[in-house]
């Protein structure tokens, strides 16, 4: 019997057909213990519709093409053997209009051959019974999609894990309900997970995981097999590093494919990082600033003298991780804080950064260790800014020459903290966005995430605390001088 050639749709069992009461169907025939998947739904009046089939089918037919003398020759033989050989899944017999009975001929054949015989009452049409073929698929498509959108939410926040690599494999062993074996370079088994197998499976699966490890050109990246009933797949990770992931399951869906390969990504980014050391740098650096190191002492783990800080909030709330894995990964960095409302990303500052569709970012001006708290300051004022302007990407930090620059940075500094000092951090935040937007009630409030009022509020506090008048061009000029030296 030739393998059907089925959509990528999951298939309908037959139990579900019958199952529909408003449809009407009855097994008149065939292995009554047999559940046979349906592909979709094909009418045919042929007396040989083997050309016309590609496997898989529930067969309609009323019968107009049986001939009288039909039941004392071969003519049901042939014509269910040639169906069964097509690949057929069942044959569904119309009651109306030609036949009142199913021919007993056909009933006996088709108990000869395996095959399941429907009875469709009068009442039903073929077409209604396409439609519901086509019904049942559609729902198990959309069951499908979503169990692999599940697999592919809960992979994702297993890679993000403390223990990441075996964290995935754990996952997708539970997801495809088998066992799932991360390889070793030198085919050792560095994490599994699931199902113990037979010592015939384990053994075929460690074979298979052989084939695609690389070897030389022409070698493939996946491969399948099925050994005592359980299906075998095997993936290379990365390219040519000689991790390999290898999947034993009961079953082989679409889904489960998908599911995999989704694994198999997050395992080659996992061990590629592990392969070159530079995750090893990172939880090093994380461990020394844990334990008291200075930023300046553990910076040269993470390869580069001078650094920027990203903030980024995109515009489809909330962030999951994965989204801000892939804007650090775009940003250059694999550095990224991910928090409620905005994400962070330590970067270094040899590579520019440019505008991300979907993101609106803040730039910090380069930083090394030392300034990275400033460079985070700095970074949350830029994305404020251009939330307000609605500008993808604003830069902290873009200064010429000015008549500022005439006075001692000490002084300023301390003429800006007297000035100021009445104003509590609040206060001084709304003034600095409020001036920098030019007096924009409307701006400022986006750029706070606040009400105008509040804004307005805000301000009018200010004027009264610093005693002055915030409409007159030289208050508004020293205050926004005093504000940016007082940030030093």
């Amino acid at each position: 019997m030739p393998e059907p050639a089925v959509p990528p749709t999951p298939p309908v069992p037959l139990s579900a057909l019958l199952a529909r009461a408003d449809l009407g169907l009855r097994r008149i025939a065939g292995p009554t213990d047999a559940d046979p998947p349906v592909h979709w739904a094909h009418t045919s009046e042929m007396a040989d519709p083997y050309p016309y089939l590609l496997g898989g089918e529930l067969l309609l037919t009323a019968g107009v093409h049986i001939p009288q003398a039909a039941g004392s020759g071969t003519y049901f033989d042939d014509y269910v053997s040639r169906i069964v050989a097509a690949g057929g899944a069942a044959l569904g017999f119309g009651l109306a209009p030609v036949h009142d009975t199913v021919p007993r001929a056909l009933v006996a054949a088709c108990d000869a051959y395996g095959l399941p015989l429907l009875e469709v009452p009068p009442r039903t049409t073929f077409s209604g019974v396409a439609r519901a073929v086509w019904q049942l698929m559609a729902r198990a498509r959309h069951a499908e999609l979503r169990r692999v959108t599940e697999a592919q939410q809960s992979l994702a926040a297993a890679a993000s894990r403390p223990d990441p690599v075996r964290a995935v494999v754990r996952q997708l062993a539970q997801r495809t309900g088998g066992l799932a074996v991360l390889y070793g370079p030198e085919g050792t088994v560095i994490g599994e997970a699931g199902r113990e197998p037979e010592e015939a499976v384990s053994g075929s699966l460690s074979a298979l995981a052989s084939v695609v490890r690389p070897s030389g050109p022409g070698t493939p990246t996946s491969a399948t097999d099925t050994v005592a009933g359980t299906h075998l797949a095997a993936y290379a990770l990365g390219a040519g590093r000689g991790f390999v992931l290898g999947v034993a399951a009961p079953h082989r869906d679409p889904g489960d494919h998908t599911i995999a390969s989704v694994a198999a990504v997050l395992l080659s980014l996992l061990t590629g990082e592990h392969q070159s050391g530079s995750g090893a740098a990172r939880s090093s650096a994380l461990v020394r600033l844990l334990l008291g190191a200075e930023p300046q002492t553990v910076a040269p783990l993470l390869g580069a003298d001078r650094w920027l800080v990203v903030h980024g909030r995109p515009d489809a709330q909330p962030c999951d991780p994965v989204a801000a894995s892939a804007l650090g990964a775009a940003l250059g960095s694999p550095l990224v804080d991910l928090a409620p409302d905005v994400v962070r990303v330590l970067a270094p500052a040899d590579r520019e950064p440019s505008p991300q569709p979907g993101w609106t970012l803040g730039v910090s001006a380069p930083a090394d260790a030392p300034g990275w708290p400033t460079a985070d300051t700095q970074a949350a004022r830029a994305l404020a800014r251009a939330l307000a302007t609605r500008t993808p990407l604003f830069r902290h930090g873009t200064h010429r020459p000015a008549l500022t620059d005439l006075l001692s940075p000490d002084e300023a500094e301390s003429h800006a903290r007297a000035l100021l000092a009445p104003l509590t951090a609040p206060l001084t935040e709304t003034l600095r966005t409020w001036l920098s937007l030019h007096g924009s009630w409307d701006r400022t409030a986006v750029a706070l995430s606040v009400h105008r009022n509040t804004v307005r509020g805000r301000i009018a506090r200010c004027a009264a605390l610093l005693g002055t008048d915030l409409d007159d061009p030289d208050v508004r000029m020293e205050l926004w001088f005093a504000l940016r030296h007082g940030e030093r």
